[in-house]
């Protein structure tokens, strides 16, 4: 699955500078015996690539250590081998999808013990931790919310206190909104989007020990039954129906007049469609919570590097309140650590529904060989308006539980 980071927008190097500017205590000058620490990124553009270097830049100032910062072009591939070559980078860039696989492994050293551990949201130290133990550094999220055509909603005689707060608010706005040729609400046919309303509904992927797969328990099928019955109606299509490749391009594109997207879609509306006004808000409250899907960023440590102290000084540099800010500033993203939280919300108030998104987001379980699962998921769904959601759930349901 393809995210869209890259569109974010390349702002000035003393932007970043100006952020690492800031002093924090894992950079302060300390002896040391490495002399050099080499990080693996996989970069959505210039801009993420131009903050990572001006970071470790003034670390390795403050600290007298080169970091030598390594753009992969191929971040999982490149990544294996070093492992398999007992000659790992340091630190690198690690989605949740893959931390499982390489703990497992043994490849990750756990870091618990660095010093901005507590500050962390709970729900990304949540998505890095196996069996008590935290396999990456959080440092940086997206969360999912309701991206709304402002000129669709007022044309459909909507104003603010329409915005849906319930499934069955969300309906009704949707069949509002199907007018002129425009759908009311579209959005990828896969699981990194249509899970929203599995947790909604009380349902997920995994029970709480990880241990047992309830794919396809009443509450998901209750769940999908919903999105089908909308897609029956014809208020809602995917975007395989629409022949658009993500939601933010058929909303773009004005096929539709509300999306499920993440807040990497500022990016792409600045650059591609900036014609198109638009308001975001939480996704509505389901049968039984509110719910989004979160989508992290980390940093690992590699259990063979043999400068993990200093390796953990430069994770706790990278992962401040003062270098996520300036992060924020450059590609777009939301800070991991909360005390950027107010800072973050004074320059962006418009995502406010976003980062509102960490207090009960749900991340993709920490399981090995779980991307493969959810690959297969994804095909399923593409047939959903003309499948029986059970059938999908349960083919699923036997997948995960295979692996678990």
């Amino acid at each position: 699955m393809k995210f869209h980071w890259k569109w974010l927008a390349l702002l000035s190097v003393a932007v970043c500078a100006a952020a690492v500017a800031a002093t924090v205590a894992s950079g302060s000058p300390a002896k040391t015996q490495a002399t050099e620490l080499t990080a693996l990124i996989g970069s959505s553009g210039p801009a993420e690539t131009n903050a990572v270097n001006v970071a470790a830049a003034a670390w390795s100032k403050k600290t007298g250590i080169k970091v030598n910062v390594i753009v992969a072009s191929d971040l999982g591939q490149q990544l294996a081998q070093g492992f398999a070559s007992g000659n790992p980078p340091d630190i690198f860039y690690l989605g949740n999808d893959q931390v499982a696989t390489y703990a497992k492994a043994g490849d990750l050293a756990p870091l618990e013990k660095l010093k901005n551990f507590k500050e962390f949201y709970p729900s990304l130290r949540a998505a890095y931790t196996i069996n008590g133990h935290l396999y990456a550094a959080p440092k940086d999220f997206s969360t999912l919310g309701l991206v709304i055509n402002t000129a669709s909603w007022r044309g459909a005689g909507l104003t603010a206190k329409n915005y849906p707060k319930t499934w069955a608010q969300l309906s009704s706005v949707a069949k509002k909104l199907t007018r002129n040729g425009q759908v009311g609400l579209c959005t990828n046919p896969e699981f990194h989007r249509l899970g929203v309303f599995m947790i909604e509904h009380g349902g997920w992927l995994v029970s709480a020990n990880r241990k047992r797969a309830p794919v396809n328990s009443a509450a998901n099928v209750q769940a999908f039954n919903y999105v089908k019955t909308m897609l029956g109606n014809g208020s809602m299509k995917l975007t395989n129906q629409l022949g658009v490749g993500w939601g933010g391009e058929g909303f773009g594109k004005k096929m539709c007049a509300m999306t499920i997207e993440g807040n990497w879609i500022a990016g792409a509306m600045k650059n591609d469609y900036p014609s198109v006004g638009y308001t975001v808000v939480q996704l509505p409250h389901g049968p039984k919570s509110l719910g989004t899907l979160q989508y992290d960023g980390g940093w690992g440590l590699a259990a063979a590097s043999k400068n993990k102290a200093d390796a953990m000084r430069l994770l706790t540099w990278l992962t401040s309140e003062s270098i996520e800010l300036g992060n924020a500033k450059a590609f777009g993203v939301m800070p991991s650590v909360v005390g950027a939280r107010k800072k973050w919300l004074k320059l962006y108030p418009q995502w406010a529904a976003f980062l509102a998104g960490a207090d009960y987001s749900k991340s993709i379980p920490p399981i090995p060989n779980i991307a493969t699962v959810l690959g297969d998921f994804n095909q399923q769904l593409q047939a959903l308006p003309n499948t029986n959601p059970k059938t999908i759930l349960d083919r699923v349901n036997q997948e995960l539980q295979a692996i678990l």
